[in-house]
């Protein structure tokens, strides 16, 4: 039972190092956290894909993508390529003025809930940052896999953990970061915001690309 707590809390302390680090993924949840739109299906895309990427990795499957560098090369191109877009559109956010009031239908930075439309693109670019980002895989099939592997009979339950600490921390970040809204309430303050994430998106995406 000891064995099982400790390779639990060790899978929690590793998976939650690695998330909290700024990134894409991050940046995109903490924003529309402030906006309060498709927070939920926002959390949940992060934290299931997380749950799906470290079954892989404590499975073993990253010694086989290993053997085979050419996907991970397409991944890194066409993620790099989407950061930066998504990049682009946070700094004409920042530029544009106008642009940091959201039309009627979309949530605004008072926080009122967006529509349909809002809804879908929150999900579809959720899910492109999570799984078309290389930093991704290698956080959860890499790196916590191999660190997995070393736990013998209790990698499973060392996978369970870090699994429980990427819930609790985009719980954390999409619902809480509503807190705040009253800071960002002003025009101003959400173009410090976009820019923190027009230069992270550009950032990370120019690092993928480089690397590829």
């Amino acid at each position: 039972m000891n064995s099982a707590l400790t390779a639990t809390a060790a899978g929690f302390g590793t998976g939650l190092s690695l998330i909290v680090a700024i990134g894409a993924q991050n940046a995109f949840v903490l924003r529309q956290g402030v906006r309060r739109d498709a927070v939920l299906p926002v959390v949940a895309i992060c934290a299931l894909s997380d749950a799906a990427l470290i079954a892989l990795g404590v499975g073993g499957v990253g010694a086989v993508v290993v053997a085979r560098p050419s996907v991970l090369t397409a991944v890194g191109l066409i993620g790099g390529l989407f950061l930066i877009g998504y990049g682009c559109l946070a700094a004409r956010r920042v530029l544009k003025p106008s642009a940091l009031t959201v039309e009627a239908g979309e949530a605004g930075s008072a926080g009122v809930p967006g529509g349909a439309g809002s809804r879908r693109r929150a999900v579809l670019t959720c899910l492109a940052m999570t799984w078309l980002n290389p930093h991704v895989y290698l956080d959860t099939v890499f790196l916590l896999g191999s660190i997995a592997a070393d736990r013998g009979p209790w990698r499973w339950t060392f996978g369970l953990g870090a699994v429980i600490a990427s819930l609790v921390w985009f719980a954390a970040l999409g619902f809480g970061a509503r807190l705040l809204s009253p800071l960002l309430a002003r025009p101003s303050a959400w173009r410090v915001l976009d820019t923190l994430i027009a230069v992270t998106m550009i950032v990370l995406g120019a690092t993928l690309i480089a690397g590829v």
